[in-house]
């Protein structure tokens, strides 16, 4: 098995990775990932998430932006939110952790999370927080590395087939 390698994509690697990003977040869509979009999610969607949403917040320092790749292939991703109000300097927050179904279960998540918990800690953050859907497997990767639940909000979102909703945990972990 290739070992992963993670990138942490500065502004000249986004828009050489955009095909790779769009593929990932349409096949974990589809596959059931409760990252924010319902299936179908059609390609110009997701292009434009990572183009509107992502890649200013990259390019203006407020979110890093890590991938996994074995070989060439982008097969993983999480984003560390680093810009936090003003009263929470010390707080950083993982969003939209994503393997690629057909690269799970190789250690791609726990190589993510750490590389995303390291950055954090360079830039001096002492606690990080997240969402995840209740009872996700993601759930017990995040517990793993040592997030704890805060707590559960119930009905909190649709799953990707746009009828279920489910709740949500938020977790936490001190540095």
């Amino acid at each position: 098995m290739t070992a992963p390698h993670i990138i942490n994509l500065t502004v000249p690697a986004l828009d050489r990775n955009l095909d790779g990003l769009t593929r990932l977040l349409i096949d974990t869509v589809t596959e059931g990932a409760a990252v924010s979009f319902l299936d179908p999610l059609a390609p110009e969607t997701a292009r434009a998430f990572w183009q509107a949403d992502v890649f200013p917040e990259v390019t203006a320092n407020r979110r890093c932006l890590l991938t996994a790749h074995l070989d060439d292939t982008l097969v993983g991703t999480v984003q560390l939110i680093t810009a936090m109000p003003q009263n929470q300097p010390h707080r950083a927050e993982i969003a939209k952790m994503m393997v690629h179904p057909t690269a799970r279960r190789r250690g791609l998540g726990h190589a993510l999370l750490r590389a995303a918990l390291d950055h954090a800690r360079t830039l001096g953050k002492t606690n990080v927080t997240l969402d995840t859907r209740s009872g996700d497997v993601s759930q017990s990767l995040y517990a793993s590395v040592g997030f704890e639940v805060a707590g559960i909000i119930p009905d909190f979102a649709l799953d990707p087939d746009g009828r279920t909703l489910h709740s949500t945990t938020y977790m936490y972990k001190r540095l």
